[in-house]
């Protein structure tokens, strides 16, 4: 099955979940995500979620990242050059949806990726090595290249592996995704609590 196919089969299977399902599965890799030790870290990059793609509401994460006081950071798509700006979230940040209904901040202040500890990552499917399959822009591909080789990137899905995908080269591989069933690790670690 090739990366079209793929994402085809897996936009198939969320537009088969209700809105409830949606909000509990949500909920639950919030949940789960307590169970990694990766809260000693400072600047931490969510996604808000796509809502005509029905992608995992990362609001329940924010709440946890904002009731331990982390920093936050958002992104800010550019769709003419294929790349992202990368703001951190303040009280004051306006939040609007922008091309192909992402939401982002309107501005604030720009982070540099080599400060980001942690990168929560969207994806529509992955395998058991950690690659993932995602729209197919190479926003995120481009995005991870610039993070530090140690920034953790952990991505959030629905559902469990998919075997039947081959990794591209400029793939960046995830360190753990987390589902509501179960917390997949991708590298040796010992950040589990």
């Amino acid at each position: 099955m090739d990366k079209a196919e793929i994402r085809e089969k897996y936009k198939q299977r969320r537009r088969q979940l209700d809105d409830s399902e949606i909000d509990s599965f949500s909920m639950e890799i919030a949940n789960r995500s307590l169970e990694l030790a990766i809260w000693d870290k400072t600047y931490y990059h969510i996604y808000l979620p796509i809502r005509k793609f029905r992608e995992v509401n990362t609001e329940y994460l924010l709440h946890i990242l904002q009731g331990k006081d982390k920093s936050v950071v958002l992104s800010k798509s550019d769709m003419s050059t294929g790349t992202m700006k990368h703001m951190l979230l303040q009280e004051n940040t306006v939040i609007r949806e922008g091309s192909f209904g992402i939401p982002e901040p309107e501005d604030g202040i720009e982070i540099s990726p080599e400060l980001l500890d942690v990168v929560f990552v969207p994806l529509l499917a992955f395998n058991k090595d950690g690659h993932r399959v995602g729209y197919g822009k190479g926003f995120y591909d481009r995005f991870l290249s610039e993070c530090r080789r140690d920034c953790l990137k952990i991505g959030l899905s629905f559902f469990e592996t998919e075997p039947f995908f081959i990794h591209e080269n400029r793939d960046f591989p995830m360190d753990y995704c987390i589902t509501p069933k179960k917390i997949h690790c991708f590298k040796n670690s010992n950040l589990y609590l």
